[in-house]
């Protein structure tokens, strides 16, 4: 199904809400999406911030502040 018949489908089946409480969570989950989507417009980070970033980086793994991968997957699994 492409996403204009899945906007559609969605609106037939909004239309037929009766529940106010549950129109009303649409609302603030429709917003909050808005309003996340509007923030994930983003600036590249210029060369001096990659590069203190790294820095950083690399100073976290010397003092062994970091997870290994084994560990991350632990915390998902």
């Amino acid at each position: 199904m492409n996403l204009e018949a899945r906007k559609i489908e969605f609106v037939q089946e909004f239309l037929k809400l009766q529940s106010e409480d549950v129109i009303s969570r649409l609302e603030k989950m429709l917003r909050k999406e808005k309003d996340n989507s509007e923030q994930r417009i983003f600036e590249p980070m210029s060369e001096a911030e990659l590069n203190k970033r790294i820095d950083q980086s690399e100073a976290d793994f010397k003092n062994n502040r970091f997870k290994s991968s084994s560990e991350l997957l632990a915390k998902y699994e």
